[in-house]
């Protein structure tokens, strides 16, 4: 808790000296008192020119620190104000797997500038992480690692490990490989620690170990992790199996994070990096986009309508309970496809129990339908004490509810067949399906009994 009020007290008196123009001791805060990650907030907080200001006033040194902490957006906004050599500067203490991921939002000639710059260890290291596709184990992976062999014993290991200044970030094991850089197992750092030091690597090392294939996706990376509360596993080539290098917690944490805002911004239409603060033009070009495909979905339901004009025109009440049917339509698909996407997200649904699934959602959207249908004919006889507008919005409500479940169940699992991803363009489709049914379930039967 002390360290949480510091910060926010550190925080006030940024803020402070910034109203008063005291720039020194905005310089010394940000380049000494803060974080680098707090540096990052700081700026996504902050409107544009304020944080170009900020931006300016931070040390060339911790540049690179503050990078890798921030949006993408905000990331590739700030490195295409800086030259080349600025931006090799500012990589140089990253990891390979950090600078890779800031390259990676470069354009390929400045990229390439980058890479020239470095020295030749440094740049075949990054080469290696950009071969591979960016949201893939071997994209996630830092090549930073320390290997031993089988046959050596625990003191060699340990007066191996006292040569080197520091270990990597997160390394609970070291990686076991053989003479052709063949992974064969993992030396957990407490093994080595309370066994015989006259004892080989082989008597107490683990060949029991989840291992990553370079080319797998980075959230089955993340499932993984979670499956078997992992800090770090190796990644090995798909066909080969040598070791290129290991993933951390510390990476699969941010494709976390990373799916759960996409998920989020992709129901309504946006980038999951989108800025807060972005101006206003480039803000209102990209929601344009989803405001035109849904005054297009809208355009079809309203088309619908129209088709029963006539029998809205001789029952006015049609027009005022329409909403309700389209309603209770949409609250119920997009309750199943939210729990459908999440299932996806987490490896739960495939093609072996997608239909135990549809067949269980049909059940509930049954079961709510009647329930609802029951409570909503009852309002509506109180209401307009007419008993065929009750049975006619009483059999829509049950006719939607159950097209509703069925669709939000099987409309991600049709779209992902599609390649078109489900966060993004299920809840468009769903509400369309909703709407067209509800409104033709509804006018339609009101259309027969009426005219």
């Amino acid at each position: 808790m002390a360290s949480t009020e510091q910060k926010l007290s550190k925080l006030e008196h940024l803020g402070a000296a910034l109203d008063s123009g005291a720039l020194a001791q905005v310089r010394r805060i940000l380049n000494s008192d803060l974080q680098a990650a707090d540096v990052a907030h700081l700026l996504e907080s902050s409107p544009p020119k304020e944080r170009k200001l900020l931006w300016d006033l931070i040390a060339e040194e911790n540049e690179g620190d503050v990078l890798q902490h921030l949006s993408d957006e905000l990331q590739t906004w700030l490195l295409n104000q800086m030259s080349a050599q600025e931006v090799a500067n500012a990589m140089a203490d990253l990891d390979a797997d950090d600078v890779a991921d800031v390259l990676q939002n470069l354009p390929n000639t400045v990229t390439q500038e980058v890479l020239t710059s470095m020295d030749t260890q440094d740049r075949a290291r990054i080469e290696a992480i950009l071969s591979y596709p960016e949201d893939s184990a071997g994209g996630l992976m830092n090549t930073d690692t320390v290997t031993v062999r089988p046959d050596i014993t625990l003191e060699v290991v340990l007066r191996y490990l006292r040569r080197h200044r520091s270990l990597p970030d997160m390394t609970d094991n070291l990686l076991v490989v053989n003479r052709r850089d063949e992974f064969i197992g993992i030396l957990p750092i407490n093994k080595i620690l309370v066994s015989d030091p006259d004892i080989t690597v082989r008597e107490v090392m683990s060949t029991e170990v989840t291992t990553i294939t370079a080319l797998m996706e980075d959230t089955e990376v993340a499932q993984l992790f979670e499956r078997h509360d992992l800090i770090s596993a190796p990644v090995v080539d798909d066909v080969t199996g040598k070791l290129l290098g290991r993933i951390t917690i510390d990476d699969v944490v941010d494709v976390i994070r990373e799916d759960a805002d996409h998920s989020l911004m992709s129901m309504a239409g946006l980038d999951e990096d989108e800025d807060t603060f972005a101006p206003a033009l480039k803000t209102s070009r990209r929601r344009a986009v989803w405001l035109g495909i849904n005054l297009i979905t809208a355009f079809l339901a309203s088309a619908v309508i129209g088709l029963f004009q006539a029998t809205i025109d001789q029952v006015v009440a049609l027009a005022v309970l329409m909403p309700i049917v389209a309603s209770m339509g949409g609250i119920a698909g997009s309750q199943t496809l939210t729990l459908v996407i999440r299932g996806q997200a987490i490896g739960h649904i495939d093609s072996k129990n997608i239909g135990w699934l549809l067949n269980r959602e049909f059940i509930v959207g049954l079961t709510n339908g009647i329930l609802w249908a029951l409570v909503i004919a009852a309002v509506t006889y109180v209401w307009f004490m007419d008993v065929q507008i009750s049975a006619i919005i009483g059999c829509a409500i049950v006719i939607n509810l159950v097209v509703a479940a069925i669709s939000g169940a099987y409309l991600p699992v049709l779209l992902k067949k599609l390649n078109i991803d489900p966060a993004l363009a299920g809840g468009v489709v769903l509400t369309t399906i909703t709407d067209v049914v509800g409104f033709f379930a509804f006018l339609g039967l009101a259309a027969t009994l009426y005219l």
